[in-house]
């Protein structure tokens, strides 16, 4: 019998993590906010093939890998599956196939383990990153989110209480750079093509901000650039030229991120907080990264940014956002439920 109203807390305790949202099966294992180990098997080689993720193959490469990822972890860590505390895995957002995979193995393990068993929100772990690189961080603090299926600046008002600023009405910023990848020819994934491009350019090509004018909601729109940077490459080639596409990407980069960067400042400040954090694989873009260092400098605002390692989708993040629940007693039952798309 699993009753999740015996389990204690206890004060450091030995969190396993795992995440296979998407095309990586990760594990890893953390003592309270110390990483002790962070194992990571992709199969964006395998995708790579089809020019994105394809689930299915998602799905299969997850179910051959959860085992070995796991058991490679806990050698890489020195510890025996008797020694963790809790089991906290991904439940969502993500690939629904993909997902179960990783969440059926979860608790599975944690029942055969008596252990308690967390259900995370990938939204969340990529905000609990953060904790990663500076354990001592504590809320208030404003969170800007970039990744590939989400797109907000947040209130991160306590561990487990956050609020919504502003967001994307459409397209989230990681998927308007593999959409803008395919456009320019460039290999998948489309994120670190895109700025390996944009850095041999200028951002010379005049396209529409991300940023949503004249609207009563703070809001941001990346389908209307992704279709401006289609209409850019389309145009010049029926006129018979070959456009500079080192610049397109750099402009593309430039409209994409700084109104991230702008307002993520602005509402910090706004808020009243000292301090501005950041989230998701977009987060690993040496322009973002660049950008937001300087204008938080600027603006006389700590910044802490994780490493890139941590930014793209990691099994440490997951770990880390399953301490927050674990410390507030939040245990998940085990008829919890794999989901496609959450909030936060």
């Amino acid at each position: 019998m699993y009753d999740i109203s015996k389990f204690s807390i206890k004060k450091e305790p030995v969190i396993l993590g795992i995440e296979s949202s998407c095309d990586e099966t990760a594990c890893a294992v953390l003592r309270g906010r110390k990483i002790l180990s962070d194992r990571i098997i992709s199969s964006a080689a395998e995708q790579a093939i089809y020019g994105g993720v394809v689930p299915e193959i998602a799905s299969r490469m997850h179910t051959e890998a959860v085992d070995e990822v796991c058991r490679l972890a806990l050698a890489d860590a020195g510890l025996a599956p008797g020694d963790v505390d809790c089991i906290a895995a991904t439940y969502g957002a993500g690939l629904l196939g993909a997902l179960l995979v990783g969440l059926s193995f979860a608790k599975a393990f944690a029942f055969a383990l008596g252990v308690p068993f967390v259900a995370v929100n990938h939204i969340r772990g990529h905000i609990a990153a953060a904790y990663l690189d500076k354990p001592d961080l504590e809320p208030p603090f404003v969170t800007l989110l970039a990744s590939g299926g989400h797109t907000a600046i947040l209130h991160t008002e306590t561990f487990n209480a956050f609020r919504v600023l502003a967001s994307t009405s459409d397209d989230a910023a990681g998927e308007a750079f593999d959409k803008c990848a395919r456009v320019l020819g460039l290999p998948y994934p489309g994120g670190p093509s895109v700025q390996k491009l944009a850095a041999q350019g200028r951002p010379v090509v005049k396209l529409p901000s991300a940023l949503v004018k004249n609207s009563e909601t703070l809001r941001f729109s990346y389908s209307g650039l992704k279709t401006a940077v289609l209409n850019t490459v389309h145009n010049a080639r029926q006129r018979g030229e070959w456009p500079e596409l080192a610049d397109i990407a750099a402009s593309f980069q430039c409209a994409a991120i700084d109104p991230l960067v702008k307002k993520t400042v602005e509402l910090a400040l706004k808020c009243g907080v000292k301090t501005v954090t950041a989230g998701g694989g977009v987060v690993a873009n040496d322009y973002l990264r660049s950008t937001l260092s300087a204008a938080c400098k600027k603006a006389g605002l700590a910044l802490v940014l994780p490493e890139k390692r941590h930014c793209t989708d990691n099994a440490a993040m997951i770990a880390s956002e399953g301490l927050n629940k674990y410390m507030a007693g939040e245990f998940s039952g085990l008829d919890v439920n794999a989901a496609a798309a959450i909030a936060l």
